[in-house]
């Protein structure tokens, strides 16, 4: 009896702390985001598509060392671009960004649809799979224009622009031009690394 009363009692004690623990536990990662407008979507999401910024879209190009024309815009005085690549870039810039804009409003519209179709409890499986098909195949467009967009720099800058641009967003600590490999003719480097 001692035993079974002192395991009664401790769980009298214990199940206040057991209660208040459980809700923690279960507390979701997306917690506050039930307010949003869309609820896939922040605010800043909505203001980037909505005017045509990257939204990392472009990733595996930037990250793979092919430069974005807004970027280098952002730093055409530090890249040494001529007014001639500063004209060019621009233009293609500018091009993107009206595709990017005129697509990233598509997406937000699409993905408004879908939230609010659940929110209202209007969706079915069919239109699930009608909204989920337009807002990929609008997604997929609107990477194409980013992607594309740096597809082209390379054409337009030089491979030291390349290499610095690189070096200065800090995606790589080694520039071939500054640090010439023991034992090579520095000369040879320099040329076969357009270093000058």
């Amino acid at each position: 009896m001692k035993i079974e009363s002192l395991a009664l009692a401790l769980l009298v004690l214990l199940s206040p702390s057991l209660v208040l623990a459980g809700p923690h536990e279960h507390r979701s990662d997306y917690a506050g985001q039930e307010k949003r407008a869309i609820k896939s979507l922040s605010k800043t999401d909505v203001d980037d598509l909505e005017n045509g910024r990257g939204w990392g879209l472009a990733k595996a190009a930037e990250l793979n060392g092919v430069p974005g024309p807004v970027h280098l815009l952002e730093m055409k005085d530090e890249i040494g671009l001529t007014e001639q690549q500063i004209k060019e870039i621009e233009a293609l810039f500018e091009e993107m960004k009206r595709d990017a804009a005129r697509l990233g409003k598509e997406l937000v519209q699409h993905e408004r649809e879908l939230n609010d179709h659940f929110a209202d409890r209007t969706i079915t499986e069919e239109l699930l799979i009608d909204l989920l098909g337009r807002i990929e195949s609008t997604r997929r467009k609107l990477r194409y224009v980013h992607l594309s967009a740096h597809l082209k720099t390379p054409a337009i800058v030089t491979e030291k622009q390349i290499r610095l641009y690189n070096r200065l967003r800090g995606y790589s600590d080694d520039d071939p031009c500054a640090n010439i490999p023991q034992g090579h003719d520095a000369e040879m480097w320099k040329r076969h690394n357009n270093c000058e």
